[in-house]
């Protein structure tokens, strides 16, 4: 069985929408003043040990525009990495993607029960919600960074789904971030 992590970037307020940049909140790239060496080295070595990715729609379209013009170690894994891409539009997705076919919760399921290593979600709050409520999500990591935008796309749905979690490590780096891995109860 392979082990779904959801990895997010995290606002105090709870928006995980436009980490690095991206032009759809008035707040944009609210990660890099509080980026530190150590913290990015964490987000490599956790690409490293994925074995693919699991995107939504929205996600893969921003990835797949930006890390193909990247170089590196982490660009290079980024960019040879398999990924599977929940999406409507199951047209060729390019980028070593393919769509997920069928219901999202019986899809992943029947991906988490192949063979392979970790499956890594990035971004894709839709899909992220979706995972949480069917308890689908083997290990969530939080990386709270100290600034609230006042609202966007969120972590946690506002559905009133009750989500129990155990805190299985808390790391502080010198910037203020506090990455929070949690397990499911």
């Amino acid at each position: 069985m392979r082990t779904l992590i959801v990895s997010e970037f995290m606002t105090l307020d709870g928006v995980m929408e436009a980490p690095g940049g991206e032009p759809t909140h008035p707040h944009t790239g609210w990660v890099a003043p509080h980026g530190t060496p150590e913290l990015f080295q964490y987000k490599l070595e956790e690409t490293l040990a994925a074995e693919s990715l699991l995107l939504g729609r929205v996600t893969y379209e921003s990835f797949s525009s930006a890390w193909p013009l990247r170089e590196g170690e982490f660009a290079d894994k980024m960019n040879a990495m398999p990924k599977h891409v929940v999406t409507s539009r199951p047209q060729d997705l390019g980028w070593n993607a393919a769509p997920l076919v069928g219901d999202v919760p019986t899809a992943v399921r029947e991906l988490k029960d192949g063979d392979g290593g970790p499956i890594l979600v990035a971004g894709s709050s839709t899909l992220v919600h979706t995972l949480l409520a069917r308890r689908l999500v083997d290990e969530l990591r939080l990386m709270v960074f100290p600034v609230a935008v006042g609202g966007g796309l969120r972590v946690f749905a506002d559905d009133r789904t009750k989500v129990s979690l155990e805190l299985a490590e808390l790391v502080r780096y010198d910037s203020g971030v506090l990455l929070q891995v949690y397990r499911p109860v």
